[in-house]
C-alpha cells in the first residue's frame, strides 16, 4: 500500500479583502504519497498555489486539516512551521531568487548551514548537471541554468518534499523541458515526493497522478501507469 505523506481533509482558504471574500480553496480532500510525482493543473485562480503554500507551511488554512505524516500542520505556530519548512521542504518557484554576488556553488552551499545532514554542495550541483558552471555567477547563466541552480539549492538539504510552483513559467519550452527532466530525475533517483504546479498540460505524462483544479476544488484526478520522459512529450 502507498504510504501517505500528506492527508488533506475539508481544506478551505478564504481571503477577505474587506470588500470581497475570495474562496481560494472550497473543501479539498486528498492524499499525496511517498515518492510520488504529482502535477497540479488548472487556470490561474483555481487554488493550486494556495494548496501548495499550505502544504509547504507558507500559508495557513481557514478550515479543514492537513497532516504531514503524523504531524498536523493546521494550527501550528510560526516557529513550528519554520522548523517544518527547514527540515522537510524544498521549494522551487517561477523566479530563481539567487544571490547575484555568489557563485553557483556558493548559492547552493548557503542552505547547508541551516540543516543537520545536507549533501555536499558539489553533489547537488552535479545532480542538476551544472558541474562545469559551478564557479559562475547567476548573471553568467541562462534562465534554465539559473532554475537548475534553484533546484540544487532546494535539494541540497535532502528534503522529503519538493514543491514547485510554475518552475518553467519564465522559460521557453525547450529550456523548460530540461528543467522538468531534472525535477523528474530528483524524484526518481532520490525518492523525493514532488508536487509541481503548471498551466501546461503537456507535462502531465511524466507524473504519477494529475490533479485538475477549478474554482478551489479538485475537478478530476488522472493516474498514469508509467512515467513518460519529458523529451517525449508534445509541447
Amino acid at each position: 500500500m502507498p504510504v501517505p505523506v500528506f492527508r488533506v481533509t475539508g481544506l478551505t482558504k478564504i481571503y477577505d479583502t474587506g470588500q470581497i471574500r475570495v474562496h481560494a480553496l472550497a473543501g479539498v480532500d486528498l492524499e499525496f504519497y511517498e515518492g510520488e510525482f504529482t502535477v497540479l493543473l488548472g487556470p490561474s485562480g483555481s487554488g493550486k498555489s494556495t494548496l501548495l503554500n499550505i502544504l509547504g507551511g507558507l500559508d495557513t488554512a481557514t478550515g479543514g486539516h492537513v497532516w504531514f505524516r503524523e504531524q498536523e500542520l493546521t494550527g501550528l505556530g510560526d516557529r513550528a512551521l519554520t522548523a517544518y519548512r527547514r527540515d522537510h521542504v524544498g521549494f522551487v518557484f517561477q523566479f530563481y531568487n539567487l544571490i547575484p554576488s555568489l557563485t553557483v556553488r556558493e548559492n547552493v552551499a548557503l542552505v547547508t548551514d541551516i540543516v543537520d545532514d545536507p549533501m555536499p554542495a558539489d553533489e547537488a550541483v552535479a545532480l542538476v548537471d551544472l558541474t562545469p558552471r559551478r564557479d559562475h555567477f547567476p548573471a553568467q547563466l541562462s534562465g534554465g541554468e539559473q532554475q537548475r541552480v534553484a533546484i540544487a539549492r532546494a535539494i541540497v538539504k535532502r528534503p522529503q518534499l519538493l514543491l514547485c510552483d510554475e518552475p518553467t513559467g519564465a522559460l521557453d519550452y525547450q529550456t523548460g523541458k530540461l528543467v522538468l527532466e531534472v525535477i523528474e530525475r530528483i524524484n526518481r533517483e532520490l525518492g523525493t515526493t514532488a508536487i509541481v504546479i503548471t498551466h501546461n498540460a503537456a507535462i502531465a505524462g511524466m507524473a504519477d497522478r494529475v490533479l485538475h483544479f477549478g474554482d478551489g476544488r479538485i475537478q478530476r484526478i488522472e493516474s498514469n501507469e508509467r512515467k513518460v520522459a519529458p523529451s517525449a512529450l508534445s509541447w
